[in-house]
């Protein structure tokens, strides 16, 4: 049973990483190892039916550890990433220190899991969120029709910035529903600037940003980017055409996008579904609520807490028959992050 180290066990993906490790019973010797920062060690942490003392991240502290889960920031997994990896840890980072490296494989547990094997490195890198999301969709019908073009628009949560995001999220949303209907309706320039924005660009409470990330090369934002580069990564296309746009919305949790995907060979709905239906960790929620069909899609907040990925509104694209419609929704910060690190450590565990 392997020695087991969590990297950032205090914070927001910390957290559900060791919830997940316990859900899932986890094959660990002994208790995990708790690793942060200077301020947090000393304190201690739910694990089972005890409780684990978080420790300093030092070199030493990896002495022994078979698999270290680091979701600590870019920063610091580019310092103690290779430490950990050179101690003799294999490295699920969930960071995007990694993620293009081409002697570090990009996982998606249900889309690549034979990528995890392969780690000149010692290290796995998990995927940025969104892209993930979309992946677990969009490979059973890469698998049966060949896919060449992705047009993806997300819209992704304020959780996606972490619990600083969700803090800011509800306080703005209470002090702007405290100025009233009226000034939402007829000032919304005095309303977006009467909150302090500091996560985001902007106000993000009751509002719609199109701006996700930072602006990066040629006017696309480091999010866009990702879901450029990743997809192509993770599927093995290195050019598969990717027009992605990024936005932030005012939701706690659940990232969903729109995907026009377009294939080499033409598609149905029905033979999409097909090739959907038992494809995992993927649930179709896809009715319309005519010719006694329930109405059914996804939505974030009904994906929030499920490792599922949800997809629906499954359509043939009106003017052009190799390309298909569809909304994506996933648990950002189960399926995508904790979760699929802690399945990636189940790969390397099973080895």
């Amino acid at each position: 049973m392997p020695r087991v180290a969590i990297v950032g066990a205090t914070g927001a993906v910390g957290t559900e990483m060791r919830r997940q490790l316990a859900l899932r019973d986890f094959p660990v010797e002994g208790d995990p190892l708790y690793l942060a920062s200077e301020r947090s060690a000393g304190t201690s942490l739910p694990w089972k039916d005890g409780e684990v003392e978080v420790q300093a991240i030092s070199a030493d502290a990896f002495s022994g550890v078979d698999i270290a889960l680091f979701s600590a920031g870019g920063s610091r997994s580019k310092e103690w990433a290779p430490v950990a990896a050179d101690a003799g840890a294999v490295v699920v980072d969930n960071s995007s220190a990694f993620r293009m490296d081409p002697d570090v494989p990009l996982v998606v547990s249900e889309v690549n899991p034979d990528a995890a094997a392969h780690r000149p490195k010692g290290i796995v890198a998990n995927p940025n969120c969104t892209t993930m999301v979309l992946m677990v969709a969009t490979k059973p019908l890469h698998d049966a029709f060949g896919l060449t073009e992705v047009v993806a628009t997300s819209y992704q949560a304020a959780g996606g910035a972490g619990m600083s995001g969700i803090t800011e999220l509800l306080e703005q949303t209470a002090k702007l529903l405290a100025a009233g209907e009226e000034t939402l309706r007829t000032d919304g320039a005095a309303a977006e600037g009467s909150v302090d924005a500091e996560v985001f660009s902007k106000a993000i409470a009751l509002n719609v940003l199109a701006h996700c990330g930072s602006f990066a090369d040629e006017r696309y934002t480091d999010e866009e980017w990702k879901l450029l580069n990743e997809s192509r990564k993770i599927l093995s296309l290195p050019a598969l055409r990717v027009s992605p746009t990024c936005v932030r919305v005012p939701v706690v949790v659940g990232h969903a996008i729109a995907g026009r995907l377009t294939f080499a060979e033409p598609v149905t709905r029905e033979a999409a579904l097909a090739a959907l239906e038992g494809a995992p960790g993927l649930v179709v929620e896809d009715g319309t609520g005519q010719d006694g069909e329930p109405l059914a899609y996804p939505t974030p907040l009904a994906s929030a807490g499920r490792d599922e990925v949800l997809v629906g509104r499954i359509r043939e694209d009106l003017g052009d028959g190799h390309s298909l419609n569809v909304f994506v929704v996933g648990d950002n910060l189960l399926k995508g992050a904790a979760l699929n690190a802690v399945q990636i450590a189940e790969l390397i565990a099973a080895e």
